[in-house]
């Protein structure tokens, strides 16, 4: 295995978020021994303070012991606040790592897949990312005090009275036993609610979505019974789960109360062998007020929160995570993404320029499927403008995406300044390229910060340019300039598409592709936007919104089904029945 699929596994990922932290790791083990000191100074306090004091008509000396107790207890106050802060600190990374997983993940299926990323899912595996941080922290402590606990039980009983520690660990032994067996049918049953929750969280999502064509077809009766078949399966789900609950109720009878009773049964016994009243009451001390708790949250928590913690993780893993970068055997997918390299036998390349080539090139979603793209041989030189055109749901984001090597074609090869884009790494291609789509996308940052993360640290002169070639000028100033912080969530879809193609424009990529990036501006911004871009050196290929586009570009490629015919306004207007039928121009032409 290597070390990305060992790092992918549950105890992989558990293992390097406790890595990455060693400082807060460090600092919570320093801290655990203030905060669990009374579980051994309790027991030994309060035999001492019988034996030595109150029992021998030495009241200060027992009341000296019982002041010993406190402040042990006053150090566990202030040992268990710095805990929490130090388990924060190891659990909030490790939510943040979990949720880059998810993002990544989707990012990397929507592209592959050439479609739009799940949101559903994103929202539930978020949702798990929480759970498994929260859990996390409760393993954490659980753990840590159980063991630190036990730890201190043990040095205080044999420093009371060794013969009593059989007594004590025998049972308890025989206890974690029990609950450890029950671990694997808590995590099935836990793994089934997650998923039953899932499901009906899915249905009622689909019946909100639909419910006008419910209500239009009377297909009440049959989706109220699909629902409510998925609100049944988590009842029996948490039912099951729920009757798991005596286990760990016997579990935690055997080891933390079994002992107590041990103890009781063995007074005379341990009385003849010298035992004091003092040294029964600290054991007993020990077991209630120590062992008995740590043990009860130990199974609690882990019985609960361990299992979630699993479950939680291992459906991120199988769902969110990104995909493996390398082709499966026996070929690659035709909707893959490009790997993070170039392929092995291949020297890496850098693209010289922006030509485009696609050659012979064929795509389909999934196997069976019809091409949407089929035979398509295109060329587009260095510093050319082309408009791509067509009816709606014809294929023209396919051949963008095809273009900027987000999917793959399934036979043909596609070139960016004579090399394969196949061949080209994320960050090479990145280079080369820069692809907008529909809806842009704007994140929480300062205005500067939006503009300029694909072109490095674009200076003033460069910003002021860029905004005033495309337009963005007005938008700039409402904004309070290039340092006001950006809430994507305030501006119009028109706004985020002039910001997202400013970005563009200050890219160093010199192949850009607008894949109706300009569908929410008017036609004047339009107009502007892409005449920038024009001017722009490099290469520029505009999928139509608007016709307009089409006349503004040098060469137009109408899409018709699996065919495509290239050439100048004045060309197709002869030569294509379709071109002519976009532009309303219906004549039929001169004979030649």
């Amino acid at each position: 295995m290597t070390d990305r699929g060992a790092a992918m596994t549950v105890p992989g990922v558990l293992r390097g978020a406790l890595g990455r932290q060693r400082r807060h790791v460090g600092r919570l083990l320093l801290w655990s021994f203030a905060e669990t000191a009374p579980s051994f100074v309790s027991g030994l306090a309060v035999a001492h303070a019988l034996d030595e004091g109150f029992a021998a008509g030495r009241p200060s000396v027992g009341f000296g012991w019982l002041c010993i107790l406190a402040g042990a207890w006053l150090a566990a106050a202030i040992g268990a606040r710095q805990v929490l802060l130090a388990i924060a600190g190891i659990v909030e990374p490790f939510r943040n790592d979990l949720l880059g997983l998810v993002v990544a993940g989707t990012l990397h299926r929507a592209a592959g897949s050439g479609r739009g990323p799940d949101t559903a899912a994103v929202a539930r595996l978020n949702r798990q990312a929480e759970l498994a941080r929260d859990a996390f922290a409760a393993v954490i402590a659980v753990v840590r005090s159980f063991v630190f606990s036990v730890t201190g039980v043990v040095l205080g009983v044999l420093a009371l009275m060794g013969s009593v520690l059989p007594l004590v660990l025998l049972p308890l032994a025989a206890g974690l036993a029990l609950f450890l067996m029950s671990l694997p049918a808590m995590a099935a049953r836990q793994r089934r609610a997650i998923l039953a929750e899932e499901g009906t969280a899915s249905s009622l999502a689909a019946m909100v979505d639909g419910l006008r064509d419910v209500r239009a077809c009377g297909a009440e009766g049959r989706v109220a019974a699909r629902v409510g078949r998925a609100v049944d399966e988590q009842a029996r789900a948490a039912t099951g789960l729920a009757r798991l609950t005596a286990v760990r109720t016997l579990s935690l009878a055997v080891g933390g109360w079994l002992p107590i009773l041990l103890v009781l049964a063995a007074t005379p016994s341990l009385v003849r062998e010298g035992a004091t009243a003092g040294v029964v009451l600290g054991t007993l001390t020990y077991i209630a007020q120590s062992l008995t708790p740590a043990l009860g949250s130990l199974v609690q928590g882990v019985g609960v929160n361990g299992v979630r913690l699993m479950v939680a993780l291992e459906r991120i893993l199988s769902t969110g995570a990104p995909p493996a970068a390398d082709p499966p055997a026996g070929g690659r997918h035709p909707a893959a993404a490009p790997p993070d390299g170039p392929r092995a036998g291949h020297p890496r390349r850098a693209p010289r320029g922006s030509l485009l080539r696609m050659r012979e090139v064929t795509f389909a979603y999934g196997l069976g499927a019809e091409p949407v793209v089929s035979g398509l041989d295109l060329t587009v030189r260095d510093g050319e403008h082309l408009a791509v055109v067509g009816p709606s749901g014809i294929g023209k984001s396919t051949v963008a995406a095809l273009a900027a090597g987000l999917l793959r074609p399934k036979e043909g090869r596609v070139l960016i300044g004579g090399v394969p884009v196949d061949l080209l790494d994320r960050a090479a291609l990145s280079r080369a390229r820069v692809l907008i789509p529909q809806e842009a996308y704007v994140f929480r940052g300062t205005l500067a910060e939006n503009l300029g993360y694909l072109a490095g640290s674009p200076g003033r002169r460069e910003l002021d340019a860029a905004v005033d070639a495309i337009g963005m000028t007005d938008l700039a100033a409402r904004l309070g300039g290039y340092a006001a912080e950006v809430d994507p969530g305030t501006l119009s879809s028109g706004e985020r598409q002039l910001v997202a193609l400013t970005r563009a424009y200050l890219s160093r990529a010199r192949l850009v592709l607008l894949d109706e990036a300009t569908c929410h501006l008017d036609p004047a911004a339009e107009a502007r936007a892409e005449e920038a871009f024009a001017r722009r050196d490099g290469t520029l290929i505009v999928i139509a919104h608007r016709l307009t586009s089409a006349l503004r570009a040098g060469r137009i490629l109408v899409m018709d089904g699996n065919r495509a015919v290239d050439g100048t306004h004045a060309e197709l207007v002869d030569a294509s029945p379709l071109y002519r039928d976009l532009m309303g121009r219906w004549e039929t032409p001169a004979p030649a």
